[in-house]
């Protein structure tokens, strides 16, 4: 139903930047939890940050002051603007919508590869 469309991963050095996008098919976007997961190998997938509709943003503790969420209710997108990128970070990073306990959607991911 809700489709979300990832990009701007790519390779980076470590301390570099990257933003990430995802654009969301939903009419009613701004009422979604929106969402930054990664999955890198061999480990379970992670919450990396969120913002929901009061805008009031959760990172993980890797990431804080490093990484920042945001949204353009008017674009339907989200953005993940990192910085200070580490050899840690390198991961599949996943767009997600949620919206209370039941409904969930993922993008495709979008491979972020931070190396020397």
């Amino acid at each position: 139903q809700v489709q979300l469309v990832e990009s701007g991963g790519g390779l980076v050095q470590p301390g570099g930047s990257l933003r990430l996008s995802c654009a969301a098919s939903s009419s009613i976007f701004s009422l979604y939890t929106m969402g930054w997961y990664r999955q890198a190998p061999g480990k379970q997938r992670e919450l990396v940050a969120a913002i929901p509709r009061n805008g009031i943003t959760n990172y993980a503790d890797s990431v804080k002051g490093r990484f920042t969420i945001s949204r353009d209710n008017a674009k339907n997108t989200v953005y993940l603007q990192m910085n200070n990128l580490k050899l840690e970070d390198t991961a599949v990073y996943y767009c997600n919508a949620g919206l209370g306990f039941a409904v969930s959607y993922w993008g495709q991911g979008t491979q972020v590869t931070v190396s020397s």
